[in-house]
C-alpha cells in the first residue's frame, strides 16, 4: 500500500518582496512542518520580519509562493487573507486588546464558540502557559512576560496549523527570559502546530530550534539543524550569522595542521573552540590577552602575525603573554575554496 507524506504545514518557494524595487526578500525559501520548532536568525533588516508577513498574509508577494499543506495561499495574483490561513501570530509587540481582560484576549479569535466551551477552553490555555491566576487581569496589569504568554495563548486558542512568532522575547532580560522562552517552547510542544520564530540571538536561536534557517539581505543562506550549521557552514557568512569564527589560510603553516594538504588554496573557517593548545607540533602562536569568562577564558593568540580567537578551559587557560602552541581541530573547521562572504 503507498501512504503519500503530507504536505508540509507551510512551504515558501523562492518567495519575493520588493519595496522600490529593491528586494526585501530575495527568493526565499523555506519549510515548516507539523510539530517541529524553526527558528529564523539573520541580523536586523535582513528580511527576517517580512518574510514573516508574507507567510501570516499580511503583505502579497511579488514573486515566487506560500502554500499551507500544499494549497497556494500566496502568488502573484493569488492573496489568501490572514484570517483564511489558519496560522498565529504573536507580534513583537503582543498586540493585546488593552480593553479585555486576559481571559477574553484568548478567547477573542474564538467568537462563533459557545461561551461555555470558548471560557474552558481559554482557561485551559492560560493554565498551559501558567497565567490561570491572572485570568481576570488587564494587559496593562501584567508584565511584559506574562503579556507574551497571554499573546501566545490567544494565538494557540484556534488550534492554527502554524504559528509565526516575530523576536518574542526581544523585551524580556535574563531569567525572566530564560523562564518565558521554556514556557512558551513547552506550550508550542504541546500544541503540535508548526512553529517559527524570527530572532537575531544566535544562542536563543541554536537552544530552541529543531531546524534553523539562516538568512541575510533577503536571501536564505543555509537551513538545517543547530549542529549541522554551526560545524557545517554552507559559507563564511552563514557561519558568522551562528558566532565568532576565525578564517586562516589553508595552505598556510596552521592550516597544515589538518594534516592533508588543500585540495586548491582557500580557506579555513575555524571555530574559537577549534583552536587547540598542544605540546608538541603544531603552530608556536602569543598570547595577547587572556579574558576570565567563568568557565571558559577568551584568548586573543597571534601566529604568523595574524590574530586569532581562541576559547579555552579556565582551567587550563595560559597567562597573556605566554606563548603557546596550537593546532586545528577537524571538528570545529570547514575549508572553503575561496574567500567568499
Amino acid at each position: 500500500m503507498n501512504h503519500t507524506a503530507a504536505p508540509p504545514a507551510i512551504e515558501v518557494r523562492e518567495a519575493r518582496r520588493l519595496y522600490s524595487q529593491k528586494a526585501a526578500v530575495d527568493g526565499a525559501s523555506l519549510t515548516l512542518h507539523a510539530g517541529r520548532i524553526a527558528c529564523l536568525l539573520g541580523p536586523s533588516g535582513c528580511g527576517k520580519s517580512t518574510l514573516l508577513r508574507l507567510i501570516a498574509g499580511l503583505e502579497p508577494v511579488d514573486g515566487g509562493e506560500v502554500l499551507g499543506e500544499g494549497r497556494v495561499l500566496s502568488a502573484p495574483g493569488v492573496h489568501v487573507p490572514p484570517e483564511g490561513r489558519d496560522i498565529g501570530l504573536v507580534f513583537q509587540d503582543y498586540a493585546l486588546f488593552p480593553h479585555l481582560t486576559a481571559l477574553d484576549n484568548v478567547g477573542f479569535g474564538l467568537r462563533g464558540v459557545p461561551a461555555a466551551e470558548r471560557k474552558a477552553r481559554s482557561m485551559a490555555l492560560l493554565d498551559q502557559v501558567r497565567l490561570a491566576d491572572r485570568a481576570g487581569a488587564y494587559p496593562q496589569a501584567l508584565s511584559g512576560g506574562e503579556q507574551q504568554r497571554v499573546a501566545l495563548a490567544r494565538a494557540l486558542a484556534r488550534r492554527p496549523r502554524a504559528i509565526l512568532l516575530d523576536e518574542p522575547f526581544s523585551g524580556l532580560d535574563g531569567r525572566l527570559k530564560a523562564e518565558v522562552r521554556d514556557t512558551t517552547l513547552a506550550a508550542l510542544r504541546a500544541a503540535g502546530a508548526a512553529a517559527l520564530i524570527v530572532t537575531h540571538d544566535a544562542e536563543e536561536a541554536m537552544l530552541m530550534a529543531d531546524d534553523l534557517i539562516l538568512m541575510q539581505a533577503g536571501r536564505i543562506l543555509q537551513s538545517g539543524p543547530p549542529r549541522a550549521c554551526y560545524l557545517e557552514p554552507a559559507s563564511p557568512a552563514a557561519a558568522l550569522l551562528l558566532g565568532e569564527a576565525n578564517l586562516v589560510p589553508a595552505d598556510g603553516p596552521l592550516g597544515r595542521t589538518l594534516g592533508e594538504p588543500p585540495a586548491s588554496p582557500g580557506v579555513i573557517l575555524v571555530r574559537p573552540e577549534g583552536l587547540r593548545l598542544v605540546n608538541t607540533g603544531g603552530v608556536e602562536a602569543r598570547v595577547a590577552d587572556a579574558r576570565f569568562a567563568g568557565a571558559l577564558t577568551v584568548l586573543t593568540l597571534e601566529a604568523d602575525g595574524a590574530p586569532l580567537l581562541c576559547r579555552v578551559a579556565s582551567e587550563h587557560a595560559p597567562a597573556a603573554g605566554s606563548t603557546v602552541r596550537l593546532s586545528l581541530d577537524p571538528a570545529f573547521s570547514t575549508t572553503f575554496p575561496v574567500p567568499t562572504y
